[in-house]
């Protein structure tokens, strides 16, 4: 707070010793040490009042940042259910894709199967 030595503090207290005189400087000494206490106290309590209000501003943020989350999740979820809807009925199409295939593999490996027969004819 203040940067007071050693050296400034004697200086002041030789002063207030000529000033004041040894009979007052006691209960004067005394009453500055309760202000400063009381000063002190003071200045703690508005550090803490500020921290509090601080903090609790943080927490109604996070509530917000909370909330958001919460509704992107809804959307999130919502458009998994589209999704999940859409590729149950791409797996129809799929499916009706891979059966004509298949038809067409199945003429395929069924003209495979003729040619090794048809060369081992040839070659015997």
């Amino acid at each position: 707070m203040f940067d007071i030595g050693f050296w400034e503090l004697a200086l002041i207290g030789v002063v207030a010793l000529l000033i004041l005189g040894p009979e007052r400087l006691p209960t004067v000494a005394r009453t500055a040490g309760l202000w400063l206490g009381r000063a002190r106290r003071f200045m703690s309590d508005v550090k803490a009042d500020i921290d509090n209000e601080l903090r609790s501003e943080e927490l109604r943020a996070l509530k917000d940042i909370g909330a958001d989350l919460k509704t992107a999740t809804s959307d999130l979820d919502d458009v998994g259910r589209e999704l999940n809807e859409n590729v149950v009925s791409d797996d129809t199409l799929a499916d009706a894709i891979n059966q004509s295939a298949g038809v067409e593999d199945a003429e395929e490996s069924a003209e495979t199967a003729k040619a090794p027969a048809k060369e081992n004819a040839g070659a015997g």
